[in-house]
C-alpha cells in the first residue's frame, strides 16, 4: 500500500501536521486557491444554469503540478483544507484539477476537517474523514458568481456614469453606504447647546463632585438649562441657599453582578484587537492565521488557537474542563463558578466552525511562550487566551452608591460611586468599550466616593455652571463598523476584513485616526447606487441574500434558482440605468444659487481632485470654488448665542477643526480666540509647575481624559490621573494624583517619574487625607 497525499492551504499548517502523522503521510500546500473564475466577460454563464468557467492561478500551478506528481506515486488522497466554506471550495477545486489531469485512477478522495492544530485533534480527524460537501461547494460557488456579475455588470456602468477605474462590490456597496450614512448625519447635525451644573463637595478631605439632578421641585433633563444667563442664576441661587453646606438627604445602597463575555468569535475579535491593540481586521486575521497554523515554542510547531473563523462561542467540554483546571490552580477555588458557563450563539446560523477562538492548550500561558512569539502574536495570543479563562471564572461584584445631596427646599444634587469588592473575572480580563454616551456615563458612575451618613453636613467647595454641546453620531471605527456589519447580518466571519481593505484599496474611504471618512468619489458612487440601485445596497436585502446562501450551505436551497432569482431583475435593472441616467444626473448635484459672473445655476460637481462648487454653464462660464470653504461658511453661521468674545468682544461661532468642532471668534484671523465646547472641569488644584493656573480635567483626541493646567499653552503641565492638593512625602512634590489599576486597585501616587511614591487607599476615606 502507497503513501497518503494529504493537502492543506499554507506551507506553516504542511510544517504542523508532519509533526503529528507518520512517514505514511505526504503533506503538501496548495498555497490557497488553485483557480478562479476566467477574469473577463462570460466566466459565469447565465443561459445555461450559471454554468462557471475556471482557470488555474497562474502563481499557483507549479504547486498543481507538484500535487498531481505526488499523488501518483500514493494510494489516497486527503484534503485537509480549512473547516468553512472556503475551505470546501478550495478542497473541490483540487479534486476537480486532479481528476481532470487523470491522476486519480483507483485511489480513494477523503475530506479531512479539524477546528485546532493539535496532535489529537489532527489524528482524530484522519481517523474519521468524510466526503466532500458539495451544499458547502456549491454556496461558495454561488457567493462567487454573485460577486463576478454584479462587479462585471456595475463597474463598467461607473465607468460610464461617473469616472473610469471604478467598481463596485455585492457586499461592500451596502458597507460603503453605512459610512457614507453616517457621514452625511454628521455634516447635518446642528449642535444643541445646554447647561449641567456641579457641586465640588469635600468629606473628610476626599474631594468629590455632583450633579443638580432636581431645581425648584422639578427633575431636571437635558434641556431643562439652555443658556448662560439661566445657569448662572441657578448658579447664584444655590450658592446662596447653601451657605456653604449640603445636607445628606438620601443615601441608596445596592450591590451588582456583572458576568464575563462569551469567547471571542471572528467579529468580536477583530473588534477588541481594534479598540485594544489598534490593529486593522487584515492585521488581525493574518497574526491569527500565524497562531492557528502552528509556532515552534520548544517541542517543534503546534497550533496555538483554534480555528479563527467562527461565529459560534461554544468551548468543547475538553476545553472547558482544562480550563477550569487552571482557573483553580492560578487563581483558587473561589474565582471558579459552581457549574461551567454556557454561551448561546447569537449568529443565526454559525457554521462556520463548532468552536470559538480559544487557546488549544489553555496551560500554554502568554508569557511562558512570549520568547517563542512575535510582539503581535504575543499581544493577539495573550488577548484571546485571557478572553477564554475570564469567559469561564466567577462574576465580579460591584458595590454602588447613589448620595442624594439637598440644597434648599426643592433642590437635589446627586453623586454616583461603584468599589468593586470582588473582581472575580476582572482580574484576568475585562472587555473595552467604544467612545460612546453610555460608555462616558458608566466611567463617571465608576468614581470613588467618601463615606457619609444621612443628615450629615457636606463642606461645599463650589459650585460650576459647565456649558455642554450636543455631538453628532460618532465616525466608524474598524471595531464599530465590523459590530454594526455583524447586526444587520452584512457579510461572514471570513469577509470582514476583506470588505474593509477592498474600500480602502478603491480609495472610497480613507482612515483619519481611527475613523472611516469616505472620500469624494466614495460618496458620489454610494449616491449613485443607493438612489438607482435601491434594493442592492439596502441592508435587509443584503442581510437575506446571505441567509439564502446559508441555506444553500446546509442543502436547504439550491443555488441555480437562488442565482436566477438575483440575475433577471439586476441585469434588467442596469439595461435601464444606462441607458436612462444621464452621467450629470449622477456627478452633479444641483444648488439653489446663481452663479455670480453669468447668473446660471451652480451645481456641486465631481472633479479629478474631489468635489467642488462650479458653474452649469461650463465651458461658456468657468466660475468654481471650494466646496470645504461652502461648508466652513454654513457652520459659521450657527452663532452662539447669548456670548461674546471674552478677548475682542465680538460674536462667538461653531468652527470646525482638523479634530472636531470648537468655539471660536468670528473676527479671526484678528481675533484667534478659541475654546472647546466642552468648558473643562476645574479641581481647584493649583499648577505645581507655574502655581498660576489650576488642573482643569480635558479630553483628549483619543477619547481619553488628563489634567493638564489652565494657563495652557503658557504651561503645559499635565498628568493622566485626578490630582489632589498633598505633598509627596518621598520627593515633597505639592500633588498627588489618585490612581486606579485593574490589578493594583485605588493608590495615591506622587506623578513624578523618578520618584516611584504609591500608597494604597484601602477604603475611600482616606483618599487625599493628610
Amino acid at each position: 500500500m502507497g503513501k497518503i497525499l494529504v493537502i492543506v492551504e499554507s506551507p506553516a499548517k504542511a510544517k504542523t501536521l508532519k509533526k503529528y502523522l507518520d512517514k505514511n503521510y505526504e503533506i503538501l500546500a496548495s498555497y490557497g486557491h488553485v483557480r478562479d473564475l476566467v477574469p473577463k466577460e462570460g466566466a459565469v454563464d447565465t443561459e445555461h444554469d450559471f454554468a462557471m468557467k475556471y482557470q488555474v492561478l497562474e502563481k499557483n500551478s507549479k504547486h498543481v503540478d507538484e500535487i498531481c506528481s505526488q499523488l501518483k506515486k500514493c494510494s489516497a488522497l486527503y484534503l485537509a483544507t480549512d473547516p468553512d466554506r472556503e475551505g470546501e471550495a478550495i478542497s473541490w477545486h483540487l479534486y476537480e484539477l486532479v481528476k481532470e489531469r487523470k491522476v486519480l485512477k483507483d485511489k480513494s478522495v477523503h475530506r479531512v476537517v479539524f477546528h485546532e492544530i493539535t496532535k489529537t485533534a489532527v489524528q482524530a480527524a484522519i481517523l474519521k474523514p468524510r466526503e466532500l460537501s458539495m451544499d458547502l461547494v456549491n454556496a461558495q460557488q454561488a457567493r462567487r458568481a454573485l460577486d463576478y456579475l454584479v462587479g462585471f455588470n456595475l463597474s463598467p456602468l461607473l465607468w460610464k456614469k461617473i469616472r473610469r477605474g471604478l467598481s463596485a462590490g455585492r457586499v461592500q456597496s451596502p458597507a460603503l453606504r453605512m459610512i457614507v450614512d453616517r457621514q452625511d448625519e454628521i455634516e447635518k447635525f446642528i449642535s444643541q447647546e445646554y447647561w449641567s451644573i456641579e457641586a465640588d463637595l469635600s468629606a473628610k478631605n476626599h474631594p468629590f463632585s455632583a450633579k443638580l439632578a432636581e431645581y425648584k421641585g422639578k427633575k431636571l433633563e437635558q434641556f431643562s438649562i439652555v443658556n448662560e444667563q439661566q445657569a448662572k442664576a441657578i448658579e447664584d441661587d444655590l450658592r446662596v441657599l447653601s451657605q456653604g453646606k449640603l445636607i445628606v438627604e438620601k443615601i441608596t445602597k445596592s450591590q451588582r453582578k456583572r458576568n464575563p463575555t462569551a469567547p471571542f468569535t471572528t467579529s468580536t475579535l477583530q473588534q477588541e484587537a481594534s479598540r485594544k491593540l489598534g490593529f486593522s481586521t487584515q492585521r488581525t486575521m493574518r497574526v491569527a492565521q500565524q497562531l492557528y497554523e502552528g509556532i515552534d515554542v520548544g517541542e517543534g510547531a503546534t497550533g496555538l488557537i483554534t480555528y479563527m473563523r467562527t461565529d459560534s462561542v461554544n468551548l468543547a467540554n475538553e476545553a472547558i474542563e482544562e480550563i477550569r483546571d487552571l482557573i483553580e490552580k492560578r487563581y483558587g477555588i473561589e474565582a471558579l463558578p459552581k457549574e461551567p458557563r454556557l454561551y448561546k450563539t447569537k449568529a443565526k446560523n454559525a457554521q462556520e466552525a463548532h468552536e470559538a477562538i480559544r487557546p488549544t492548550v489553555a496551560h500554554a500561558l502568554p508569557d511562558s511562550i512570549k520568547q517563542a512569539l512575535t510582539p503581535d502574536q504575543y499581544k493577539l495570543y495573550n488577548l484571546i487566551w485571557k478572553r477564554t479563562i475570564a469567559c469561564q471564572m466567577i462574576h465580579a461584584t460591584t458595590d454602588t452608591v447613589a448620595v442624594d445631596l439637598s440644597c434648599g427646599e426643592g433642590n437635589r444634587f446627586r453623586a454616583n460611586g461603584s468599589v468593586i469588592t470582588s473582581p472575580g473575572f476582572m482580574q484576568v480580563y475585562l472587555e473595552g468599550t467604544d467612545d460612546t454616551a453610555e460608555a462616558k456615563d458608566k466611567e463617571e458612575g465608576e468614581r470613588l466616593l467618601p463615606a457619609m451618613a444621612k443628615g450629615e453636613l457636606i463642606d461645599l467647595v463650589m459650585i460650576n455652571a459647565n456649558q455642554h454641546f450636543t455631538e453628532p453620531p460618532p465616525y466608524f471605527t474598524e471595531a464599530s463598523l465590523v459590530k454594526t456589519l455583524e447586526e444587520h447580518g452584512i457579510g461572514r466571519p471570513s469577509t470582514y476584513a476583506s470588505i474593509i481593505s477592498t474600500l480602502q484599496q478603491r480609495a472610497y474611504v480613507e482612515l483619519e485616526n481611527r475613523r472611516f471618512k469616505p472620500t469624494d468619489v466614495g460618496r458620489i458612487v454610494s449616491k449613485f447606487l443607493t438612489q438607482y440601485f435601491t434594493q442592492y445596497v439596502d441592508y435587509d436585502f443584503t442581510a437575506k441574500l446571505e441567509d439564502e446562501l446559508d441555506a444553500v450551505s446546509r442543502g436547504e436551497k439550491q443555488w441555480v434558482p437562488l442565482m436566477a432569482d438575483f440575475w433577471k431583475p439586476f441585469i434588467q435593472l442596469v439595461d435601464t440605468t444606462e441607458e436612462t441616467v444621464k452621467r450629470q444626473d449622477v456627478t452633479h448635484e444641483a444648488l439653489d444659487e446663481k452663479c455670480p459672473k453669468c447668473e446660471k445655476a451652480l451645481s456641486i460637481r465631481l472633479g479629478k481632485r474631489g468635489r467642488f462648487i462650479g458653474c452649469t454653464a461650463y465651458p461658456e462660464c468657468d466660475y468654481t470654488r471650494n466646496l470645504q470653504e461652502d461648508r466652513e461658511a454654513s457652520l459659521q453661521s450657527q452663532v452662539v448665542e447669548g456670548r461674546l468674545c471674552p478677548k475682542c468682544d465680538s460674536e462667538l461661532v461653531m468652527k470646525q477643526g482638523k479634530y472636531g468642532k470648537f468655539i471660536g471668534c468670528s473676527q479671526y484671523p484678528k481675533c484667534k480666540h478659541i475654546e472647546s465646547l466642552e468648558k473643562p472641569e476645574d479641581t481647584e488644584v493649583t499648577c505645581p509647575t507655574c502655581h498660576k493656573g489650576t488642573m482643569v480635567k480635558r479630553k483628549s483626541r483619543y477619547g481619553t481624559f488628563f489634567y493638564s493646567c489652565s494657563q495652557y499653552p503658557d504651561c503645559k503641565y499635565a498628568v493622566n490621573s485626578p490630582p489632589i492638593v498633598q505633598a509627596c512625602p518621598t520627593c515633597q512634590w505639592p500633588i498627588l494624583i489618585i490612581k486606579t489599576t485593574k490589578r493594583r486597585g485605588t493608590e495615591k501616587a506622587c506623578p513624578q517619574k523618578e520618584c516611584g511614591f504609591t500608597e494604597a487607599i484601602v477604603d475611600p476615606e482616606s483618599a487625599a487625607s493628610g
